[in-house]
């Protein structure tokens, strides 16, 4: 079996739903041999990894272990869902806390034993702020790190192609902006159905609303429906992320990345924005859209903010001016 690349992947959070999905869709795409599964909790893993070995993928050198010294040395690669999950009635808000303590000590874990890895995304929620603490803890550069953010876009893109009947791939420019979570900017301008424009395709602006509803309540959707949040979208998205920045094919739904531009007027947070992933990191470019849409994305942006201030305030993060002496790069 051909591989993209030989270098070390670290799966964070390997014994969870949404890791071992990881760890299968990276082999499946045949993205590297060399996967370590790492988690804290050994029998979670160990049964994710008997399992992988199982699969028999041709050539797969998997390896686990709860010891983060012996997962992160040499990683190249990381994905991290290793924070706690999202249960029916919590919004992504009510894990900040615990899960930015977990975020500051990946972040310290990544300075400490592989500061030489070329890429990480965090999708752990609240990943905004889950990334943004990993950044800043980790010492990376902005372009080296980044977070789940697409799996917004493609709920957008799946209500809308089952509203007008179409294939899903029919539906371009369907993007979520800001915040992942439920201050996401939802934007309708850029988009069009199979060609056409959605201000051509006589959407009621009642509907509109409803789509966007159901956009923004998408994982609490899957957890009414599953009773369990999602696993499968984000960690296929997720690896397809790593992917392109392992130099495969570039991803180019939002993303959520550092943003520090005074031309954008946002500061010091990480947020969804129109990017790309590739082999040189995430690149963002400045969203584009109505009076209105750019209004959401402002008080996204606020919201981010004030969850950004939160994490300060718990001394999870020191001061925005202080942000250089942890990581230079910022």
């Amino acid at each position: 079996m051909a591989y993209l690349s030989n270098e070390k992947l670290v799966i964070v959070g390997a014994g969870g739903m949404i890791g071992s999905n990881m760890v299968q869709s990276a082999l499946m795409l045949g993205l590297t041999p060399n996967i370590c599964l790492y988690d804290i909790y050994e029998p979670g893993v160990h049964g994710v990894f008997d399992e992988i070995q199982q699969c028999a993928f041709p050539g797969a050198n998997v390896t686990y272990t709860v010891d983060p010294k012996e997962a992160f040395t040499g990683a190249k690669y990381i994905i991290s869902s290793g924070g706690a999950p999202r249960k029916d009635g919590m919004t992504r808000e009510d894990l900040l806390k615990g899960n930015c303590k977990i975020a500051a000590e990946f972040g310290d874990n990544i300075k400490k034993y592989c500061p030489d890895v070329e890429h990480v995304v965090v999708i752990f929620n609240p990943a905004d702020v889950t990334a943004l603490t990993a950044l800043i803890h980790s010492g990376l550069k902005p372009s080296q790190l980044t977070s789940l953010a697409a799996l917004d876009s493609t709920r957008l893109q799946q209500a809308l192609a089952h509203e007008f009947g179409v294939q899903q791939d029919k539906v371009t420019g369907a993007h979520t902006y800001g915040g992942h979570g439920e201050q996401m900017a939802v934007f309708a301008s850029q988009v069009k159905v199979d060609g056409k424009p959605l201000s051509e395709m006589g959407l009621s602006a009642e509907r509109w609303e409803e789509i966007k509803h159901h956009t923004v309540q998408g994982g609490s959707n899957i957890i009414k429906l599953r009773g369990r949040s999602s696993f499968q979208s984000p960690a296929y998205n997720a690896v397809k992320m790593i992917e392109a920045a392992m130099g495969g094919e570039p991803f180019t739904l939002p993303a959520g990345c550092y943003v520090n531009c005074d031309k954008c007027g946002y500061k010091n947070v990480m947020m969804a924005m129109p990017t790309t992933i590739d082999k040189t990191g995430v690149h963002f470019t400045q969203p584009t859209g109505t009076e209105e849409e750019m209004a959401a994305l402002n008080k996204s942006y606020e919201h981010l903010c004030k969850m950004r201030d939160e994490i300060v305030e718990l001394g999870i993060v020191p001061p925005v001016e202080k942000w250089g002496e942890d990581n230079p790069n910022l």
